[in-house]
């Protein structure tokens, strides 16, 4: 039987890397159990109002994010505060699949629009590994806004 995964980024900002990260791969941020948000209601201020009218006192530290997928079949990202910095290569990293089919120059322009998109977002390029067939088919290394790195593939 297989599992549901979650996928979970400790961080100093849950916010800002949930906003980065609902752009970056098209999810929704999600609001809390039972309310409706509007189409352009703040998901996070729902989530305050909610944290509040249960008479919880969240401090800073305490606040953590999450999206999901719109249509259900991508794991859904948790972003949770953390004290320590990152400090080393993450073991385990995201490749986001921007250019699925393509292939060559097709396939690297592709990446190199979506790089240009995610850098606007606050994404830092890292790298460009060009194709070299038949084993490699050419990727991206970036790092999101608090440096973690992932892969345009």
């Amino acid at each position: 039987m297989s599992r549901a995964v979650q996928i979970t980024f400790d961080c100093h900002d849950p916010i800002g890397q949930a906003t980065f990260w609902a752009e970056a791969l098209g999810y929704d941020i999600p609001g809390p159990p039972g309310v409706r948000l509007e189409p352009d209601e703040d998901p996070f201020a729902a989530w305050q109002r909610f944290v509040e009218d249960l008479g919880i006192d969240m401090q800073p530290e305490d606040f953590r994010a999450a999206i999901e997928d719109p249509q259900g079949h991508g794991p859904r990202v948790f972003f949770q505060i953390v004290p320590e910095d990152k400090t080393v290569k993450n073991r385990v990293h995201l490749d986001v699949r921007a250019a699925p089919g393509l292939q060559n120059d097709e396939r690297m322009q592709a990446l190199e629009d979506e790089c240009r998109r995610l850098q606007k977002l606050g994404a830092q390029r890292l790298e460009r590994v060009d194709p070299n067939p038949p084993m490699e088919t050419g990727f991206i290394v970036m790092a999101d806004p608090e440096g973690n790195e992932f892969c345009l593939d």
